[in-house]
């Protein structure tokens, strides 16, 4: 009798402990669609690639399934679980690493643009009427933003309004500073000419000089990751080399504490290291 009472009880606690963690999970994973998806969704919508909120969600959970059963066959649950962290990840950081691209390549070319609109504004063109030129002119990304900008006038939107916009889209300094500057001319009045032509030449300088500070870091980067490469290499050539003296340390709890402690510090001796060479302009 004791013992169906004690078993009932068990019982009852391992199903009532698995619905609090299963509510749990299903909290986190609400407001991880909540927060990083949406977010993801914005960002793949600024660049325009309109995705669902749901398919972003269900992709990243198929990456992390992918990333977790691969680590699993390959080196065990540790590496699974290993996988698994970082294929649920890894969607977010490809994404930031896309829009970062796309900024880029959108400030190289507003340099050429911002001559361009200086030159249109000379001949005796609009603001806008310059604007049409550019967006026609222009390849992706900045000739869809300037078209969108465009569309956007169009339907009525104060240019100062649809400048904004378009500097929230693309989220460029570069850009925020051309817009800041166009709308204090427009209400203060100026030569809107002369100032393209002061922001490009500031925005070329500026290029100039990160592009000497990443050559300069550059072998401070490279030997940041070579340093941090050299603890797996070894591992790696030691297991080739004396596998009688790596496998016991792979197969006992120990060994994986040891090895997740010397990831832990390397992605933080990585990240240092990257803090110390980016220097911002």
């Amino acid at each position: 009798m004791l013992a169906s009472v004690v078993l009932i009880l068990i019982t009852g606690s391992v199903f009532f402990f698995s619905l609090v963690i299963y509510d749990t999970l299903m909290k986190a994973l609400r407001r991880y669609e909540e927060k990083y998806v949406v977010s993801s969704v914005g960002d793949l919508s600024n660049m325009f690639l309109f995705v669902d909120a749901r398919t972003v969600f269900v992709l990243n959970l198929c990456v992390m399934g992918l990333f977790a059963l691969g680590g699993a066959l390959i080196g065990g649950i540790g590496a699974g679980l290993l996988g698994g962290l970082v294929g649920f990840f890894l969607p977010l950081i490809a994404v930031r690493a896309f829009r970062k691209r796309r900024i880029e390549k959108f400030n190289k070319q507003l340099v050429e643009v911002l001559q361009q609109l200086s030159g249109a504004l000379k001949a005796g063109l609009t603001f806008q009427q310059a604007m049409e030129q550019v967006a026609k002119e222009s390849p992706p990304p900045l000739g869809q933003e300037f078209s969108l900008t465009i569309r956007e006038l169009k339907l009525g939107l104060p240019l100062e309004e649809a400048l904004v916009n378009m500097a929230k889209r693309v989220g460029s300094e570069d850009l925020d500073l051309t817009v800041t500057s166009t709308n204090i001319a427009k209400q203060l009045g100026g030569n809107m000419a002369e100032m393209f032509e002061t922001i490009s030449t500031t925005i070329r300088e500026r290029m100039r000089l990160e592009g000497k500070i990443k050559a300069v870091t550059s072998q401070g980067k490279m030997q940041g990751m070579i340093v941090s490469m050299m603890p797996l290499a070894m591992g790696v050539i030691l297991n080739f080399m004396r596998p009688d003296l790596m496998q016991p340390m792979l197969h006992h709890p120990f060994g994986w504490g040891l090895v997740l402690v010397c990831l832990i510090g390397i992605v933080l001796g990585w990240f240092m290291i990257m803090r110390i060479v980016n220097i911002d302009v």
